[in-house]
């Protein structure tokens, strides 16, 4: 049962149990989300108008009552510990794209380098949503009713503030690694870059060159050659004065001003993904990330053990 200020009754059942161990946000106050990406995500979450549940789930978030957060396609579980001795299962559900969506998605990844080389860096080119939605495949929620929402609490509010802490901790995943968004969504990241990987090496042309006669030299045959190699197709060994130029010629056109890719220090652990449980799990993804941060910024000498 809901009251007129968007609530429920069960807003004051009781204070949440203190628990050891779980999953705090990073953020301790403020906007919670760094990324473009878990922005974006939140920001549709609260145009939705989900009135104070919101609050109190990012009370939640921040206080460490999400024990445990799972994502896979079509699909986030988490355990939430709230009033009760048990902690409560929290399901919510987004539709995973089919394969043949995904074909068309990563065909026009694969056709632009750029985008190739942010997903090799972990990152999300902001471009990425446009991309999603000309090829019908919205990437994030347009509507609350895209998403399937279930706790096992006594609140009948949707989202109760159980689920509004998984929404919460799931924009930080997001931040921590951007291809867990993507996993939502149907695709993991290893199946994404071999995909793009499989397609761009399909795409590259292959120019035949007819290799040197002589000793050693299998004549006639012919063999790929690519980069600078394509431009010096059919030179001779000495060649005129007038095609000397040639040489410095790029194999491909190049832009006025080359795109930059900004990599920050935590590249590393967004390439590598989070830990599990047993070596440190997100609190150790926190911990490394604060180091990077210090010996980016040269101070490793300092006597702060962070």
């Amino acid at each position: 049962m809901t009251t007129p200020d968007g609530g429920s009754r069960f807003a004051e059942f009781g204070p949440p149990r203190r628990v050891e161990g779980g999953l705090k946000a990073r953020s301790t106050r403020g906007a919670i989300g760094r990324s473009w990406w878990s922005r974006r995500f939140l920001e549709v979450l609260e145009s939705f108008a989900l009135g104070t549940r919101l609050t109190r789930g990012r009370a939640y978030a921040r206080r460490g009552q999400v024990l445990r957060l799972d994502v896979a396609p079509g699909l986030v579980t988490a355990s939430v510990q709230g009033s009760r001795p048990d902690p409560y299962p929290v399901r919510i559900g987004l539709a995973a794209y089919p394969d043949g969506v995904w074909e068309r998605v990563e065909g026009e990844l694969a056709g632009q380098a750029f985008f190739s080389a942010r997903l090799l860096a972990g990152d999300l080119p902001a471009e990425l949503e446009e991309l999603f939605a000309a090829a019908g495949a919205p990437l994030f929620p347009a509507a609350v009713g895209e998403l399937d929402q279930r706790c096992g609490c006594p609140d009948f509010a949707v989202p109760c503030k159980h689920l509004a802490a998984t929404f919460y901790l799931l924009a930080e995943a997001f931040d921590a690694d951007p291809f867990q968004l993507l996993h939502w969504r149907g695709r993991s990241r290893g199946e994404l870059l071999d995909r793009l990987r499989t397609l761009r090496g399909a795409a590259a042309p292959a120019v035949p060159v007819v290799a040197p006669d002589g000793p050693g030299a299998d004549s006639g045959r012919a063999r790929p050659v690519a980069g600078a190699g394509r431009v010096l197709v059919g030179l001779p060994a000495v060649p005129p004065d007038e095609e000397v130029d040639r040489f410095w010629v790029s194999p491909v056109a190049l832009p006025d001003r080359p795109p930059t890719l900004a990599t920050g220090p935590e590249l590393l652990l967004r390439q590598l993904g989070p830990p599990g449980a047993a070596i440190g799990g997100p609190g150790l993804v926190e911990r490394l990330r604060r180091a990077y941060r210090v010996f980016g910024r040269g101070e490793a000498g300092s006597d702060d053990p962070g």
